[in-house]
């Protein structure tokens, strides 16, 4: 029996085995020749090149990563299975003036689809009605009550976006009631589908997967441009104009971001053309909530998943739940001011709540000892339901675990939501919770997901879970990985590297954002801001200067690491962004993990 070699172990960045969180930071460098070959064959920097080659383009692909385009990227919507049907009833009933109502989501993903297909179906002459549901008082998803109000109110169709792969009663009482539904999600789906004329899903089992990367609104894009060219070839635009499907590019960028779905593929071609288009402030309500977060630069992802997304987020979590569709699907400014300035103050009140449930959770964490080998699961009663999505974010990041949050509300009804880490499949796992009989509802893809659930099922399904996810958490290693792209000096993180780096860009899900390690830094201030960020300035031993900040880490081993640094020399990981301030450009660090020496 031959011997097989052990796997070589590359070393570690900077020497750092395990970190202040901790974690061993890895090289993401990969072929270096390859990395050269690119830097030569397009005459790019060679920082770029490396990149590159870590992010897996090969050197034939290099022209059509960097430079996306629809053209090249955009399929016919005709591959996906029932595409055509709905295309062909949605543009029969556009015709024929039948009531079109729109069922979406709460979140950014559901809003932007709304709005999307809302702007569409008023530019061919048939406002459709919206219906958002009380994440508190509904739930997630169509419900049957909301089904049977719908047909009361005169709808013919009814297209649910971001939801209803998993609704099978909510539908089977639609269709009783004489409502036709089209379901346009992105979700895991299950061998069987719910009852509807048409269910497009890229991730439903008899796809090929090829567009399974996709958030609802690049699917709800895809609808438009089908039932668009339905239209077109029924004479429907003979005397009247067709719209430019690209002028809502913007909508869909946005969702795209929101939802950290990869940034591959079409994703990045949605999301490259959609910024151009938000750049244009054309969308009455992305520009009114533009002025009210005082972004007064060209939008970027961040712009959109950190600054947008969390207000639009707002009005679901603790505020009218549909105030973002309602929004970006506004022209009139007066309104749209009107709505972004109530979502700046639900976005300051959901800040509040998160803050509050976090310290609980943490706290009742904190008091069990260890946590579980498969996913961190805090329960609480009557926390609100409107944050816990965020607080399960905040739990995954603070223990590297899959993490759930559950808030039992006064009836003993548990509505919980998860978010896992990158090589646990949640999704998959909720699932099979709800089918083994532990859940009143449940679904989601790999790193989300949310679910419904009594209180007297609550310890059957944290052993159900804990048992099926373990196996996955420990076949990532004790110590997690932090992928690192170089190694500079204070010196080297300027502004004509984040220059450079942004070639390679947009950054996001699936096309991480470079993150470099600054050597021997030396911590001349570090002190707490904000709600637990830590803000620290660094300089190098060859000069140079350097502000940095921690989000969220005060309460934190790496926050308390970074605080009690102060005068010493500490290597430090994170992504590097420009800093306008008061007219001057510098560069800053958004600090992800510190080593002290």
């Amino acid at each position: 029996m031959v011997d097989q070699a052990a796997p070589e172990v590359t070393p570690a960045i900077l020497a750092v085995e395990q970190s202040a969180s901790g974690r061993r930071w890895e090289s993401r460098e990969g072929d270096d020749r390859l990395a050269r070959a690119i830097s030569q064959k397009y005459d790019l920097p060679d920082v770029v090149g490396r990149l590159l080659v870590a992010r897996g383009v090969d050197i034939d692909d290099v022209d059509g990563y960097l430079n996306p385009t629809l053209k090249d990227l955009l399929p016919n919507p005709s591959v996906l299975q029932d595409m055509d049907k709905a295309a062909a009833r949605l543009s029969e009933a556009i015709q024929k003036g039948e009531k079109i109502a729109i069922f979406g989501d709460y979140d950014v993903d559901g809003a932007t689809s709304s709005a999307l297909l809302t702007r569409f179906f008023s530019a061919v002459s048939t406002p459709p009605r919206i219906y958002i549901p009380d994440r508190l008082k509904e739930g997630y998803g169509p419900t049957s009550d909301a089904m049977t109000l719908l047909a009361g109110e005169g709808a013919r169709v009814v297209v649910t976006v971001d939801c209803g792969i998993s609704s099978f009663d909510p539908l089977t009482v639609a269709k009783e009631a004489g409502l036709e539904v089209i379901v346009v999600d992105h979700h895991v789906a299950e061998a069987t589908l719910p009852e509807a004329v048409a269910v497009i899903n890229p991730n439903r089992l008899d796809e090929d997967g090829s567009l399974g990367h996709l958030a609802a609104v690049g699917v709800a894009f895809l609808l438009v441009i089908a039932v668009n060219r339905a239209l077109r070839d029924a004479g429907w635009y003979t005397s009247r104009p067709e719209p430019k499907l690209m002028q809502w590019l913007d909508l869909v960028a946005l969702g795209t971001v929101c939802d950290v779905v990869p940034l591959k593929g079409l994703n990045r071609a949605l999301v490259v053309q959609g910024l151009k288009v938000m750049a244009g402030r054309a969308n009455t309500g992305l520009a009114a909530l533009s002025d009210s977060a005082k972004i007064d630069r060209r939008p970027e992802v961040y712009h959109a998943g950190f600054v947008l997304g969390p207000r639009i987020n707002a009005g679901g979590r603790v505020g009218r739940a549909d105030l973002g569709s309602v929004l970006l699907a506004s022209n009139d400014p007066a309104q749209a001011e009107a709505i972004s300035a109530e979502l700046e103050v639900f976005n300051a009140e959901r800040r509040a709540i998160e803050a509050m449930v976090q310290e609980e959770a943490i706290a009742g964490l904190e008091a069990a000892g260890e946590p579980p080998a498969g996913i961190v699961i805090a329960i609480g009663r009557n926390w609100h339901a409107g944050v816990i999505g965020i607080v399960a974010s905040r739990l995954k990041d603070r223990y590297q675990r899959p993490s759930l949050v559950i808030a039992i509300d006064q009836n003993g009804q548990g509505k919980g939501s998860a978010r896992s880490i990158k090589g646990v499949d949640l999704g998959a796992a909720v699932i099979a919770a709800r089918q083994a009989g532990l859940l009143i509802n449940g679904g989601g893809h790999a790193m989300a997901a949310g679910i419904t659930v009594s209180e007297d099922k609550c310890d059957d399904l944290i052993q159900f879970l804990n048992e099926r996810l373990a196996p996955q958490v420990a076949a990532l290693g004790a110590v997690r990985g932090l992928g690192i792209d170089g190694v500079l000096n204070v010196q080297g993180a300027n502004t004509e590297l984040v220059d450079l780096l942004q070639q390679a860009g947009p950054f996001g899900a699936g096309n991480s954002e470079p993150r470099f390690a600054i050597a021997d830094a030396r911590v001349i201030k570090a002190n707490i801001v904000g709600q637990g960020h830590v803000s620290c300035i660094f300089t190098g031993r060859d000069g140079g200067r350097l502000k940095g900040i921690a989000f969220r880490v005060a309460e934190t081993p790496m926050g308390e690491a970074l605080l009690s640094a102060q005068g010493k020399e500490i290597h430090v990981a994170g992504h590097l962004k420009t800093d306008d301030w008061q007219g001057r450009t510098d560069v800053q660090i958004f600090i992800d993990d510190i080593s002290l020496k």
